[in-house]
């Protein structure tokens, strides 16, 4: 196995747990809400505090990945939000929850940007399309089998279980990480210089400083913002209301609540074949319109998709149809992040903290957004049509995305940049 392939499945077993980590609060959700006492609203407060640490950290963190690379960064943030996985099983009033929750968002903060900056320093840019696919696809399997691991811990044991068990996973795999990652080929002893020429030229080992002025002059980096707000914005519903929405609005039993897996199980097709069709459609219509095409398609399908499931009869259509939709977010995710890798190149974090950034900002919206909807309405209808809406929005700003134009910035003097073009 390729040196670079042993890296990509570190990275995807860190996508796994993540996921792990983030859905175990959506399945243990309708038990905590019983057991604190919590509504829709006091509920939104749970799932917008990880939203606005995910949102508060997301920059400097990857930028922090840009600069000292990922093998520190990576190890730092596992750690940190392991121990807050854990903490979790200990919280006894909701005021501790939102506050461990917070400090958990802050830890989770920086994994995709810090993966991002490993993906640009160790694959050619023609695979990154499939190595962001391989990654995120890795994260719907975690998120997949949580409530088939989670659900019977919490029968057997309760819910403060599953949180304890998946902290120490995390543990462990931070440990395999700091003695085996290193931040790019040139510091790998043993791999081939038959591989190093696959690679390409080696990035600058840094970045030297923070690109603030770059970033805020590219219009795709405020388009890829605005398109992550969108997606992300649904994206948090699959996270962390879809168990509950099952059993509250389609009167689900809490073994049924194992169908949430459902539109998980599609992402990873998705994910996959949204990073490869990239690559594909680079080859085939350029560097511009090949990101753009599969990105518009994915929105747009998430967008009708959504609208099915509103119009829906039963229970089981309702879920089908967001499993189509969940596939049309996660069929251009791919593409978004390897997007953001081209405009970023050696500032590859920083372009990604930005992006989700957006998406977390999204994703808190859309926290209280739903909250307040269900607590007012009744039911929700009112949340599955502003995702329609959304989604569509997030459809047409990737019209506006260029992954060619790649961000400004003016090195120190002294120091050249490695080139590093599309194919």
């Amino acid at each position: 196995m390729k040196y670079r392939h042993r890296v990509l499945a570190l990275l995807a077993a860190l996508s796994v747990i993540t996921y792990l980590d983030r859905v175990c609060i959506s399945v243990a959700g309708p038990r905590i809400q019983n057991e604190f006492g919590l509504g829709p609203e006091q509920w939104g407060l749970v799932t917008g505090a990880f939203a606005i640490a995910y949102a508060v950290f997301e920059f400097p963190s990857g930028w922090l990945a840009d600069r000292f690379g990922a093998r520190a960064m990576l190890l730092r943030i596992v750690l940190w939000w392991s121990v807050f996985t854990t903490l979790t099983a200990v919280a006894g009033k909701l005021w501790v929850l939102v506050v461990i929750r917070f400090l958990f968002g802050a830890g989770e903060a920086g994994g995709y940007p810090t993966v991002s900056a490993a993906i640009y320093r160790w694959f050619p840019p023609l695979e990154r399309g499939r190595s962001f696919g391989v990654v995120l696809l890795s994260g719907q399997l975690g998120a997949a089998i949580a409530p088939l691991l989670i659900v019977p811990l919490q029968v057997h044991f309760g819910w403060r279980t599953s949180f304890a068990v998946f902290g120490l996973v995390g543990v462990a795999w931070s440990v395999l990480w700091w003695r085996w990652y290193r931040n790019g080929p040139e510091e790998q002893a043993g791999i081939s210089a038959a591989e190093r020429l696959e690679i390409g030229i080696a990035p600058d080992p840094a970045s030297p400083g923070l690109p603030v002025r770059a970033l805020f002059a590219n219009k795709s980096v405020w388009a890829v913002m605005g398109g992550t707000f969108a997606y992300l914005y649904s994206y948090y519903f699959f996270l962390f209301w879809l168990p509950t929405y099952l059993m509250r609005e389609r009167g689900f039993s809490e073994n049924q609540t194992k169908l949430a897996a459902l539109p998980f199980l599609l992402g990873m097709v998705t994910n996959f074949s949204g990073g490869y069709a990239r690559d594909r459609a680079v080859r085939r219509w350029g560097a511009v319109w090949g990101p753009r095409s599969i990105g518009v398609i994915g929105l747009a399908s998430a967008a009708v998709a959504a609208f099915g499931a509103l119009r829906s009869a039963s229970g089981y259509e309702a879920i089908a149809w967001l499993a189509l939709c969940y596939g049309g977010i996660t069929f251009q995710q791919p593409v978004m992040f390897s997007t953001c890798v081209d405009i970023g190149r050696r500032n590859s974090g920083a372009v990604v903290g930005c992006m989700n950034t957006a998406g977390a900002l999204g994703g808190l919206f859309s926290s209280f957004v739903f909250g307040y909807l269900v607590q007012h309405t009744g039911g929700y209808g009112a949340v599955l049509l502003s995702m329609t809406g959304v989604l569509g929005l997030g459809a047409a700003l990737w019209l506006a995305i260029d992954a060619t134009a790649t961000l400004a910035v003016t090195p120190p003097r002294g120091v050249a940049l490695a080139a590093d073009g599309l194919a």
